[in-house]
């Protein structure tokens, strides 16, 4: 039960962020190593819930590798659009290729 709980909680507090940066699409306040690394633990953990077939851990750990995954791409298309701007930048400016 406890864990039921603790799985519940640490898992909506994801909604929240994922809101916002839906609404907002502004992720410049977020790590994209600490995404990235939450992420590979969350699938981890759901790969070990698979393993052992615990629901619990299996439920959270999907529900929260989704809502990791949305913020992430988020971030990433961020972080790969500012390069692709700064690409097309140098390039109109004759300092690419």
């Amino acid at each position: 039960m406890i864990g039921t709980v603790a799985a519940c909680l640490t898992t909506g507090a994801f909604i929240p962020q994922v809101v916002k940066t839906i609404r907002t699409k502004d992720t410049s306040g977020i790590s994209l190593g600490m995404y990235t690394m939450q992420l590979a633990g969350v699938v981890l953990w759901l790969c070990y819930g698979l393993s052992i077939h615990d629901g619990a851990l299996i439920m959270a750990n999907g529900v929260t590798s989704v809502l990791s995954s949305i913020i992430l791409g988020y971030k990433l298309k961020e972080v790969f659009g500012k390069q692709n701007n700064r690409n097309k930048k140098m390039k109109r400016s004759g300092s690419l290729g």
